[in-house]
């Protein structure tokens, strides 16, 4: 929908790859879908969760057997994120490295993305 040609609309590290990868086969789903929705300190929550379908209108992204589904209100603020997955002596988890945000607060777990146009679009 907001691609480039020859371009993913979004990347994911080795590691990510891996992890998305083997929670797809663990639990035999057949992706994960992320998208944004209001929330958090800062405005805007990434959302992440396992499906067994993409929606027709999800940007499917494949990499090492790893499948991403983007959610259609979440294409415009997701193009060219990197995910990476991160662990660390207290936790592990996906980071998200979006050159879109312009402001995310001290947790981590909330953001606002720059020049963005009117979020009242975005749904749960």
């Amino acid at each position: 929908m907001f691609g480039i040609p020859g371009k993913q609309a979004v990347t994911m590290t080795s590691r990510a790859a891996a992890q998305i990868a083997r929670l797809m086969d663990q639990a035999g789903h057949a992706g994960l879908r992320i998208g944004v929705k209001k929330g958090g300190c800062a405005g805007m929550e990434y959302t992440m969760e396992y499906v067994e379908t993409a929606d027709p209108n999800d940007e499917v992204v494949e990499q090492d057997g790893a499948r991403i589904m983007i959610a259609p209100m979440a294409q415009m603020f997701l193009f060219g994120t990197e995910i990476d997955y991160e662990v660390s002596l207290l936790e592990a988890g996906f980071k998200f490295n979006n050159p879109n945000v312009a402001e995310a607060c001290g947790c981590g777990e909330s953001i606002k993305f720059k020049d963005s146009p009117d979020t009242a679009a975005v749904e749960d």
